[in-house]
């Protein structure tokens, strides 16, 4: 009979005076801390090696071990489909992400989303199933694609989201928008918020709408056709659906755009449905991602072209 695995961890500054459930929840994220907690009551846990209590808290530079006598208790169901890996090292990866696949289980898409996916592949790279489990540091629209950040562990990922946050992760997208842009370079400032109607999920620019932010886009002009323009653009700020609401508030709503129409309107379901699949995407794919990488200290960039069912949607 195999012996149980024992992981050991070595406590970081930041998380020194936290609880040892919530500080080995960092470390094992396929594990919940309530089965971590039954772990330390049954003695599994040593911290310097001296058996842990339930209420004890750790301090930087301690090691703790545990003995993995039980399964993970929210493991995601892995899945064997296959993602472009652009770039992969021992504490991230960069993938690119088609359109149609959900970052994460949310709602009806529960299973076969970029997170199972990478479920499957961390799974490989470890003694047992759930030892590792992806981390999402900035989310893309299911029907967006293009390139996207995940951590393999709970400090990278930390300070990848804090360079996200601080805005030095710079991020670029390439979008088909409706009409011909006047103008060639723009910054966008419109506070984004919940839609004050219907679906919860969509954000609105407007005046009422629900707990606005602050939100702030640059576009660029790269080419102007007939009735739609190429456009790049860059977001300053994070905000859901933020490239799509604040061009279509604008007047250039992406071409495909499922919910958001010229000037901010929202699109009924009449209109969604003239002549568009029911899977057809949008026309906005992530294709530049700048950032310094947290570990190595080195400024990593990455492009990716827009894939061929882009031009779809014209």
């Amino acid at each position: 009979m195999t012996a149980p695995l024992q992981p050991m961890f070595t406590v970081e500054s930041y998380l020194s005076g936290v609880r040892i459930d919530s500080f080995l929840a960092k470390h094992l994220r396929n594990y919940t801390t309530w089965r971590l907690d039954r772990m330390v009551a049954a003695g599994l846990v040593r911290v310097n090696d001296l058996p842990a209590i339930r209420t004890q808290r750790v301090y930087h530079g301690q090691t703790v071990s545990v003995r993995l006598v039980e399964p993970p208790d929210k493991l995601l169901d892995p899945d064997c489909a296959t993602v472009r890996f652009v770039y992969e090292d021992p504490w991230l990866i960069v993938v690119d992400k088609p359109a149609g696949m959900a970052a994460h289980p949310v709602g009806e898409f529960q299973s076969g989303t970029l997170t199972n996916v990478l479920q499957n592949h961390l799974d490989q790279l470890t003694p047992a199933p759930g030892l590792l489990r992806a981390g999402i540091v900035h989310r893309l629209d299911r029907m967006t694609s293009g390139l996207m950040i995940v951590t393999k562990e709970h400090r990278v990922h930390r300070l990848v989201s804090e360079q996200f946050q601080a805005g030095r992760l710079k991020k670029s997208y390439v979008a088909l928008v409706e009409g011909r842009v006047p103008f060639d370079e723009r910054v966008i400032e419109l506070k984004i918020g919940q839609l004050p109607t219907g679906r919860s999920v969509l954000m609105s620019a407007k005046p009422d709408a629900i707990r606005a932010r602050t939100a702030k886009t640059k576009v660029t002009v790269l080419q102007r056709r007939q009735h739609f323009s190429i456009v790049d653009c860059q977001p300053y700020t994070g905000r859901n659906h933020q490239i799509r609401v604040h061009m279509a508030e604008i007047g250039h709503p992406v071409l495909g755009d499922e919910f958001y129409g010229r000037w901010g309107a929202i699109r009924t379901e009449k209109s969604r449905g003239q002549g568009q699949p029911a899977q057809h995407r949008h026309a906005l794919h992530a294709a530049r991602l700048v950032f310094r990488h947290p570990v190595l200290r080195t400024i990593l960039t990455f492009v990716s072209q827009t894939p061929p069912d882009f031009l779809s949607c014209l």
